[in-house]
């Protein structure tokens, strides 16, 4: 891999760690247990490891953005999470501002374009 594949994924990665929690939160909105989480968000297409996405949740969790309930009566007990009340508010809000952010960031790959800099 060159130079700059490296530095590209690099950079990507850490674009992508930054989106990971919104993506999480969307889809909150009924309960999903870690697994199935990981599953449909990559069903969307966005690539999350168990790794990353467990520690997220109970992070999510303990800021009282998630509420979660374990499940015994499966064979396998399972932790289902669901955005709180306060998670529903949050993830509302952070839908603006990623909006605007992505308007904003249009706004100047437009420009850029439009002075020949692809």
């Amino acid at each position: 891999m060159s130079d700059v594949n490296k530095l590209v994924e690099k950079l990507l990665q850490e674009l992508r760690r930054g989106t990971i929690t919104i993506g999480v939160l969307s889809q909150l909105e009924e309960p999903q247990y870690g697994y199935s989480l990981v599953t449909l968000l990559q069903e969307k297409g966005v690539e999350v490891e168990p790794g990353t996405l467990y520690p997220l949740l109970r992070r999510l969790e303990k800021q009282g953005l998630l509420e979660s309930k374990w499940d015994t009566n499966e064979s396998r007990p399972r932790k289902y999470y669901l955005l709180s009340t306060i998670g529903k508010e949050v993830y509302k809000l952070f839908c603006i501002e990623w909006k605007k952010i992505f308007q904003n960031m249009e706004v100047l790959m437009e420009g850029e374009n439009e002075n020949g800099d692809d």
